[in-house]
């Protein structure tokens, strides 16, 4: 597993090897989760496009915070622009996952001249309902707080991270590995993360970075998602110029829930290829 020092943190990625393709697909995996979720997309991917795979500062098997650069989404979108520009990356579409997506968002606001599309999977919002996100912030508190190393060896506890947010049940590999990372991300990383992404301004601002960024951005849900829901996918795709035009910009998947790339990996691929095509199409 390599590692390169991104703003004075040391992050794991994994990038695979060149191909035809001028285009750099690269995964960003959403809160409490790591890269590894992304593989069984690069497995089919690979062969047609360099895919970047890489943890966030503060989870997975990258390192926490070494400065006071913080963990909002805009210090990610930063992490992410010192990582391509250090692996030469000139050329990237942008496919982020929950957290991931807001973060590739406004990384193709702050890098529109590396970044050529943005693809959101199980990502949405820009509404702010205030008791529900003050009881989605405190739940988050008592999350991070209460998740003792020893978890993952809890008998059948990962029954409950095979089903948990899920249409399709997971295998009992990805329920460890959901287990392993919830238990390894840094406290300070997994609060900030979450906090600073929930405030009102910040759920305000999420629409406006949508509306201003010229480069395509596409959305694909999961129908049974229960932590993003579809209406609030429609309602951040419908800031953006392609919404409602050029086949519209939100594909939904059936019988999916919150782990699209996981539930249902050949879609989710397929999809993304279709994407990539139209890009070329238009010139992208």
């Amino acid at each position: 597993m390599p590692t390169i020092h991104v703003m004075g943190s040391p992050h794991a990625y994994e990038l695979t090897a060149p191909t035809n393709s001028p285009e750099v697909l690269v995964f960003i995996h959403g809160w409490l989760l790591s890269r590894h979720y992304w593989q069984p997309i690069v497995d089919q991917l690979a062969i047609e496009y360099t895919c970047l795979s890489y943890d966030l500062r503060g989870f997975g098997d990258s390192q926490p915070c070494q400065s006071k650069s913080g963990y909002s989404l805009q210090a990610y979108a930063q992490d992410l622009g010192d990582l391509l520009e250090q692996l030469g990356i000139e050329n990237a579409w942008l496919v982020g996952h929950s957290l991931g997506g807001s973060v590739a968002l406004w990384g193709a606001d702050l890098l529109s001249d590396r970044v050529k599309g943005v693809i959101c999977v199980n990502a949405g919002g820009g509404i702010y309902l205030k008791e529900q996100f003050e009881r989605f912030r405190n739940a988050g508190r008592q999350i991070v707080k209460l998740r003792p190393r020893w978890l993952p060896r809890v008998p059948f506890l990962e029954r409950l991270f095979r089903r948990a947010s899920v249409v399709q049940t997971l295998d009992r590999a990805w329920a460890q590995q959901r287990l392993i990372d919830f238990v390894a991300a840094d406290s300070k990383a997994a609060l900030g993360a979450l906090l600073d992404s929930t405030t009102e301004a910040e759920v305000h601002c999420l629409p406006q970075v949508v509306a201003r960024l010229k480069q395509p951005v596409y959305f694909i849900a999961g129908a049974q998602d229960p932590i993003m829901e579809l209406k609030y996918v429609q309602h951040l795709a419908s800031f953006h110029r392609l919404f409602g035009c050029c086949g519209d910009n939100v594909f939904e998947i059936l019988e999916c829930g919150h782990m699209a790339m996981i539930e249902q990996t050949d879609e989710v691929a397929e999809r993304i290829r279709a994407i990539l095509k139209k890009g070329e199409e238009y010139g992208v």
